[in-house]
């Protein structure tokens, strides 16, 4: 049974469960809540065509067994400064502070490639020692940047060898995110 626990604004107010926890991350618009909902097999995440929707920490309690999180998106959405940086300070505190969390997804968007703020959560996850995966989304989208930037797991000592290529569309990609975080 896949449970919505809730929307928190703070770190501090998260439930302290002893589920182990997977989190997706990326820039606004990169198909977030998309890609939960295709994983889990049911609509629980909210999606939207503007870019900034998800604002708070949406957490998903799966069968007592784990918990998926929905964290705001960064980069593109039209916010103030002031938003911005509470939400950078709010992802910051979550990914280095939750003993539960056992692996970070980083969704690129693969028509665009890796943006400066994906490659600094990335530098940023590998000098605090954050476990992280790349996941491409929209794979079934045609590539509107042709020169992008590789992610090397060579450089980055705390990635997960393996990159995911995923479209919440064609539910290409979705099995392998499945058997890593324990979905049958």
């Amino acid at each position: 049974m896949i449970r919505f626990v809730g929307g928190f604004e703070n770190v501090c107010d998260l439930p302290n469960a002893q589920f182990p926890e997977y989190a997706f991350a990326g820039r606004s618009n990169v198909g977030k809540s998309s890609l939960i909902n295709a994983i889990l097999g049911v609509n629980v995440a909210r999606t939207s065509n503007t870019p900034g929707r998800t604002q708070s920490l949406n957490v998903f309690n799966i069968d007592d067994k784990f918990v998926v999180v929905d964290l705001p998106g960064y980069g593109y959405a039209r916010v103030s400064r002031e938003s911005a940086n509470r939400w950078l300070v709010r992802f910051q505190e979550y990914i280095t502070t939750r003993r539960q969390l056992r692996r970070l997804f980083i969704l690129i968007d693969s028509r665009i490639g890796p943006k400066k703020s994906d490659l600094d959560l990335i530098d940023f996850c590998d000098q605090n020692g954050i476990a992280y995966q790349i996941v491409y989304t929209k794979t079934d989208k045609r590539v509107r940047e042709q020169n992008q930037t590789e992610i090397n797991s060579c450089v980055h000592p705390a990635m997960v060898d393996k990159v995911v290529y995923t479209s919440a569309e064609k539910k290409s990609g979705i099995d392998t995110i499945r058997k890593i975080i324990g979905i049958k």
